[in-house]
């Protein structure tokens, strides 16, 4: 596992799909919000790779995120589109509904980019979020990510169109312990 001061990044676990399913992918604006594409129902049992990870796809590394205080699953995190060519990689997460607003966000961040720049030696770490995900840029801007332009209209999202912030940390100007 790897950790940080509040949470801990570990594998998926069989017992975190339901609750993941029920308490984020079930959430048609809380999914059609995260996701890059329309919201659709997941079947159970599926192996939908949102939920169910396929350890042989080598773009992606899923994680469960827990608590460090009684290991309590609070959300998902990934490194996606992972290109080992250019030593980059994308990386987002979905906390919980329960989880928000406790500081998590940040420390999942940080251990992203300490998963990518530490273990994975990659040189830059990019996010694509929505204008309005305060929470998100906040995590993001608190370890170091910088704002690089936004995409204006880019995404459609329940019947309109919303603006999209891209930010990039290069290994350079990474800095471990700003995620305070």
């Amino acid at each position: 596992m790897l950790r940080g001061s509040k949470v801990g990044l570990r594998a998926r676990h069989e017992e975190d799909i339901p609750i993941l399913r029920a308490e984020l992918y079930d959430d048609v604006v809380n999914a059609s919000r995260a996701e890059g594409s329309p919201w659709r129902p997941i079947t159970p049992g599926s192996n939908d790779p949102r939920l169910v990870p396929d350890d042989l796809e080598p773009g992606r590394v899923p994680f469960s995120v827990v608590e460090l205080d009684g290991g309590a699953l609070v959300g998902t995190a990934a490194l996606w589109g992972i290109d080992n060519h250019h030593r980059s990689a994308h990386l987002g997460m979905g906390l919980l509904p329960a989880a928000r607003g406790k500081g998590y966000g940040t420390d999942v961040v940080g251990v992203l980019c300490h998963y990518g720049f530490v273990v994975r030696g990659l040189h830059r770490l990019q996010i694509e979020t929505l204008a309005d995900n305060h929470a998100m840029l906040r995590s993001a801007e608190r370890n170091g990510f910088v704002r690089e332009g936004v995409l204006r209209s880019s995404a459609w999202v329940l019947g309109e169109f919303l603006d999209e912030v891209l930010l990039g940390l290069l290994v350079a100007d990474w800095k471990p312990d700003l995620r305070a």
